[in-house]
């Protein structure tokens, strides 16, 4: 890397000499060169020295040559650690103009707003000197000024807005309606406190589940006066229930609708169905018991009860209205995913930080970065001094005050570290006692924070701030501060992460600069308490020292370190479990959000909806006419029955099956599919691909919020397996992979019925299912409009025309009882 700087350094003389204009060109020139099959790596030097020249003539900065090394690392997508001062900000243009001259698109993430605020206004002007445009990705903008922002070559913004963008992008109900662009580049700043500090807490938008209670109980009170045989066929073996066209009648009547199947009934439809097999399908102390009010499933293999693991599909509501119980429907997840697994998307990752190095191996493993540190461009000279340990608490804030005090009278600025608000302010309180003057941070107001933070280094300044606020925040010393020793960093605890306090420490002494550091600690902090303070409190009490007698002792430092190191290895492991378990979630969500955009970009979804119809008949045919059984004792009638009531417009007759192996009857029946559907098409026109769309939408989004749901009731359940002496994770991903087919197959049957059967009006509209919407807090769950229609399409079916046709069934239902 070094050998690449003395190049870029040679081309100084060279880009120094070119005008504003000539400068400006070279992007058009470094383009034209990309498109012409030039690979990144080999325009590098060149465009390097390009960026530095300009931010020499627009912000007044050139790049260290330490700054050109840190660069490179991040256009080889890894990470840099820079000790704090360094010109973290500035580094990141170099990748970042590199990577936008292909025109796919660089995100560059920072941790709060003001940040992206902050340097899409300052390097902004950079990048639009040399003719790359920049966008601000924040929170409450509009649809159309999210987009605007990711057609830039180059957008700011913070991780939430990024993850939660990427969410609604796969809920919205037309491809224009997208914002992002296919995920490219990333350079995150402050990429331990994004990737590792935050890594733990899911994205989540949720909104309030809008189907009435009501209904269940309704539908649970109607379905017992249907009759087997007469209203519904069963197969308890398959637990399939189809309402017979005498049922389907009934439902009709009794809800005063024209016609079930009409998309404008959906919601009814699917309350009927699940009633229906809660009712006949489900029985209480078999399938399910009653405990303290809640229903919990039986293992059918084991007979143990499954706590916490829900059916899906709005079953476990049908049972719960079916046994007199309070129906749980408050609220749902609608899109969930962690800040991991939405990174790990990008083609190419990078980041900067001020301290990694510690975490190295999870960066590696996680996300396949690895750590690279780059030199300071002067020597650090902060001196960072032992730890002070005291007895007591009480005694330790004394002692922090004093020496607070003492730096004060003579000018010295003092930066003190807290681990928490409550801890800020207790020694606030304690300093106004003394009379001291300060400022209190604790990163509840970014703008301000920022402001503080940069002000700390002025002389006489006292600023308390928690370990976090102001990361990313440039502290420069005051007139003389220098002589008085630079500016002195207090941290009253340890932080359970070595690399937070190597972060606090390392806001002194930037660019040589002078500085100190110290950590007072008491035998009574979560830490020391949790890691051997028993053993150093015995034997300050033999040694009969006093409580405001400090140990000065590296010993102990090192002890502390090595119980930090403990702690962080177990924080790892809870981050891989939470990753693993959503690694499962992850790959479904993929094959959806791939399903989905498919839908919306292709114009004509036939050969998807018939293959989804096609997948239904081998499942059926699979089941009622299974291969290790003689044709002589297979269900036919049972497959002539869903056939008729799911997928079959015009009913087919059972003597049309008879005397066929099941793979003729596959056949057939897809035939007669196909020809129907033709028919549908013809009677429908140009409005039955947006029919397509609008059924396929509704259906993947509702079963895949019910699969949310269900998959984070097992998830909440599933580790009470243990017991069992089974793997918890195993079981998960097994069970998982198990509801996720069903939901598949959930899909593709609802799909069939209402594509085959439904009536259509010209006014078709998609409209979501639930709204909802994430609020830019991780794992805050945010309520959406909870009133709405969840119909797709309104009918004006012909009831008389229904009414013929159900009498024409029924003529042909009674032929088939005679013949068979």
């Amino acid at each position: 890397m070094f050998k690449r700087v003395e190049k870029i350094n040679a081309l100084e003389p060279e880009i120094a000499a070119l005008t504003d204009e000539q400068l400006k060109q070279k992007t058009a020139e470094f383009k034209e060169r990309l498109a012409q099959g030039a690979k990144l790596d080999d325009i590098l030097n060149e465009a390097f020295a390009v960026v530095r020249e300009s931010s020499k003539r627009v912000l007044g900065m050139r790049h260290f040559d330490v700054q050109l090394i840190g660069g490179m690392v991040l256009q080889e997508g890894r990470i840099a650690e820079m000790k704090t001062g360094e010109g973290k900000t500035l580094v990141a243009t170099l990748a970042t103009y590199l990577n936008a001259l292909q025109g796919k698109g660089v995100h560059v993430v920072t941790v709060n707003e003001y940040l992206a605020e902050r340097d899409s206004k300052i390097m902004g002007e950079l990048y639009n000197f040399l003719g790359l445009t920049v966008g601000l990705n924040k929170h409450g903008l509009s649809a159309e000024e999210k987009r605007a922002a990711y057609q830039c070559d180059i957008t700011y913004g913070t991780n939430n807005e990024f993850g939660f963008d990427y969410l609604r992008d796969n809920m919205v109900l037309y491809k224009e309606q997208m914002v992002q662009r296919p995920l490219y580049f990333a350079i995150i700043d402050e990429v331990d406190s994004i990737l590792i500090d935050e890594a733990r807490t899911p994205l989540i938008i949720s909104g309030s589940a809008n189907r009435s209670t009501e209904l269940y109980y309704i539908c649970a009170h109607f379905v017992k006066r249907l009759e087997a045989e007469t209203d519904y066929t069963i197969d308890e073996k398959l637990k399939i229930v189809s309402l017979t066209d005498e049922g389907v009648s009934k439902v009709e009547k009794a809800f005063n609708i024209d016609n079930l199947y009409d998309t404008a009934h959906l919601t009814l439809n699917h309350h009927i169905t699940s009633a229906l097999k809660a009712q006949v399908l489900f029985k209480k102390d078999v399938d399910y018991v009653v405990q303290n009010g809640e229903v919990i499933i039986v293992d059918e293999f084991t007979g143990r009860l499954m706590v916490g693991r829900r059916y899906s599909d709005g079953l476990h509501q049908a049972i719960e209205a079916k046994e007199g119980l309070k129906v749980q429907s408050e609220s749902m997840t609608l899109a969930t995913i962690t800040l991991q697994n939405y990174f790990r998307m990008y083609k190419k990752l990078a980041g900067m930080t001020g301290t990694a190095k510690t975490e190295e191996e999870e960066f590696k493993k996680i996300y396949g970065l690895d750590v690279v540190v780059i030199p300071t461009n002067r020597p650090v000279i902060r001196q960072d001094l032992p730890d002070l340990i005291y007895k007591t608490e009480a005694a330790k804030y004394r002692a922090v005050v004093q020496d607070i005090v003492e730096r004060h009278k003579k000018g010295q600025p003092v930066l003190v570290g807290t681990i928490s608000i409550e801890n800020s302010e207790r020694l606030s309180q304690m300093l106004k006692q003394k009379g001291v003057p300060h400022n209190v941070l604790n990163a509840k107001h970014h703008e301000r924070e920022a402001e503080i933070v940069a002000r700390a280094g002025q002389y006489g300044a006292v600023t308390i701030a928690t370990n976090m606020a102001g990361r990313g925040t440039d502290i420069q010393l005051g007139e003389g501060v220098a002589e008085l020793g630079g500016l002195h960093i207090l941290g009253t605890e340890r932080h359970e992460s070595r690399r937070i306090d190597n972060q606090l420490r390392g806001r002194a002494g930037r660019q040589g600069d002078p500085g100190s550091s110290q950590f007072f600690l008491s035998l009574q902090d979560e830490l020391m308490r949790r890691f051997g303070a028993e053993n150093i409190m015995n034997m300050m009490d033999r040694l009969g020292m006093e409580e405001d007698m400090p140990i000065e002792s590296r010993l102990v430092s090192r002890a502390v370190e090595s119980a930090q190191k403990r702690v962080e290895g177990s924080n790892f492991d809870a981050r891989k479990v939470v990753l693993q378990y959503d690694d499962v979630m992850n790959q479904q969500r993929e094959v959806i959000y791939k399903q989905r955009r498919h839908v919306l970009e292709e114009e004509n979804l036939r050969d998807v909806v018939i293959n989804m119809i096609f997948s239904v008949i081998e499942r059926n045919v699979a089941s009622f006419c299974p291969k290790e059984e003689v044709p002589e004792e297979w269900d036919l009638q049972g497959l002539v029955d869903i056939a008729n009531n799911t997928y079959l417009r015009e009913e087919i007759q059972l003597s049309a099956l008879k005397g066929k192996e099941a793979e003729e009857i596959v056949e057939l029946l897809k035939a007669e599919v196909e020809r129907q559907y033709q028919q549908r098409e013809e009677e429908f026109g140009h409005n039955m691909r947006e029919f397509e769309k609008v059924v396929v939408l509704r259906s993947v989004d509702s079963k895949w919020m019910d699969h949310i749901d269900a998959m984070e009731q097992l998830r909440q359940g599933i580790h009470l397996r243990a017991y069992g002496q089974t793997d918890p994770l195993r079981e998960y991903q097994f069970e998982g992979f198990e509801m996720f087919q069903n939901m598949i197959a959930n899909i593709e049957e609802e799909v069939a019925m209402y594509i085959m059967k439904a009536e259509i009006s010209q006014n078709l509209e998609r409209q979501e299912v639930i709204k909802g919407q994430g609020d830019g807090t991780p794992a805050v769950n945010t309520s959406g409009p909870s009133e709405r229609p969840v119909s797709s399409t309104s009918g004006d079916a012909d009831p008389k025309n229904r009414a013929q046709r159900r009498a024409q069934n029924q003529e042909k239902k009674r032929q088939q009882k005679k013949n068979s």
